[in-house]
């Protein structure tokens, strides 16, 4: 049974822009990215919004849903009460192209400052050989859709726009304590992660674990492991000491 629903869209692009308010049809059973295809066909027809599969799977439809960073595909509009105005943004940490749609190239600059997978020399990729636990510790990380909506909601970039050139951000950490975890990855990434990536910006306040569709721990399992790891290296002297023979 449907009913009317209050909506207010943000309209606008790099040069400026606010809410606009609509009253759209809502059916039982839809999700918030129904209620903007119906918008697009019935009122708006130039409301710019990305989405590919519908599905959760994409990560394409992220944006913010009253003020907290959500997929549009997976928020469902049973979550809101029928009289509630359901306030749709884009995702405030990334520039603004036009109306829902952001430049989230940061993004991929990020993705390519990290090294790749660094595989054993002399062993070809059909001999690799790791134990089960570390299979399943690095699938968790592999779950992620990049719908960087974790990168959205970290106040580190978030409220800080300067520290977007030294700071990478907890989906990029992840996939630097993915690697560092890897029992096959032989490059050395705690350096480069203390250093040229930010990790000590980072204060574990799991606003980033909050927001996953994924449900991935991104705190609890990537970004606390590696500072524990970086810390290890840097701080105890037991390893520091190994450290210092082993070089010798």
């Amino acid at each position: 049974m449907g009913y009317q629903g209050h909506f207010r869209v943000w309209r606008g692009d790099a040069s400026g822009g606010g809410l606009q308010d609509f009253t759209v049809e809502v059916n039982e059973g839809e999700v918030v990215l129904d209620v903007i295809h119906r918008l697009q066909a019935t009122q708006t027809a130039d409301l710019a919004v990305r989405w590919n599969c519908k599905a959760g799977k994409c990560g394409s439809c992220s944006a913010e849903i009253n003020g907290r960073p959500r997929l549009l595909c997976m928020t469902r509009m049973s979550v809101f009460a029928e009289d509630e105005v359901v306030t749709v943004t884009p995702m405030r940490t990334f520039p603004v192209i036009r109306d829902l749609v952001t430049d989230v190239s940061y993004n991929y600059e990020k993705a390519r400052e990290i090294p790749a997978f660094s595989p054993p020399k002399g062993v070809a990729p059909g001999d690799y050989r790791m134990s089960q636990v570390d299979v399943e510790r690095s699938q968790e990380f592999r779950k992620c859709i990049e719908c960087f909506l974790c990168q959205d909601t970290c106040h580190v970039i978030r409220d800080h726009e300067e520290n977007k050139e030294a700071f990478a951000g907890p989906r990029f950490l992840m996939r630097i304590a993915e690697l560092e975890m890897h029992p096959l990855d032989e490059a050395d990434r705690l350096d480069a992660a203390r250093t040229e990536h930010g990790l000590g910006l980072c204060n574990i306040t799991k606003c980033c674990t909050e927001v996953c569709p994924e449900h991935i721990k991104i705190t609890d399992n990537a970004l606390i492991p590696l500072k524990e790891r970086v810390a290890d290296r840097r701080y105890d002297p037991v390893v520091w000491l190994g450290n210092k023979l082993f070089r010798r």
